[in-house]
């Protein structure tokens, strides 16, 4: 058996990892590997067991090795290859896929992120309306993260434009920081505040 995990939720595929393979496994690091490392690993037994039960982490960074996959699809083990990120576009994805499992273990996305951003742009032009717009996300999400995200946006401004308005916006964005991580007395209200400022700075 070989099986594929895919994705940024670990904690989801290292409890199916568990369940598959149990508690103990060997655990490789696929970064390490040679082509000619493939055949102990995959037709190779122990002492103890003709099956073994393996994890192999980051099989595809080592591409030269991670080609060589298809030909130990009949291994006797139990084997699965953890990967964060997979290349869909590769040939030897295509020549995988329909030939051994490959499960996504994929964080949610969040549906708020592009709202945060278009919240953004709008106060640049128009902070009243982008008070409105963020009422519609205060309940679900967090002050402090909220101001990341600003942060990570003015970020992006200032290297396409190195200016006046960019640099205050930042030196304001730094304030609401502190001021969000060092009070817990309505800290929507400073991030408003922000919004509404925003188009005069």
């Amino acid at each position: 058996m070989i099986k594929i995990f895919t994705g940024d939720d670990r904690l989801r595929a290292n409890q199916t990892i568990t369940r598959l393979l149990g508690q103990n496994y060997e655990i490789i690091e696929g970064g390490d590997l040679t082509p000619n490392d493939l055949p102990s690993i995959f037709q190779g037994s122990s002492l103890f067991d003709k099956t073994r039960n393996i994890l192999i982490r980051d099989l595809s960074v080592n591409q030269a090795t991670f080609e060589k996959l298809p030909d130990y699809l009949n291994t006797p083990h139990n084997v699965i290859i953890l990967e964060l990120k997979l290349d869909k576009r590769s040939a030897t994805y295509k020549n995988l896929k329909d030939q051994i499992e490959i499960i996504d273990f994929s964080l949610p996305k969040d549906p708020n992120l592009k709202l945060v951003f278009d919240i953004y742009k709008i106060a640049k032009t128009d902070g009243q309306r982008a008070v409105k717009m963020l009422s519609k996300i205060q309940a679900s999400e967090e002050p402090i993260r909220f101001c990341g995200l600003l942060i990570s946006q003015a970020l992006k401004d200032y290297k396409n434009h190195q200016g006046i308005k960019e640099k205050r916006v930042l030196h304001e964005l730094s304030k609401l920081d502190l001021d969000l991580k060092s009070t817990s007395f309505q800290p929507w209200l400073l991030v408003q505040s922000f919004l509404l400022k925003l188009p005069s700075l």
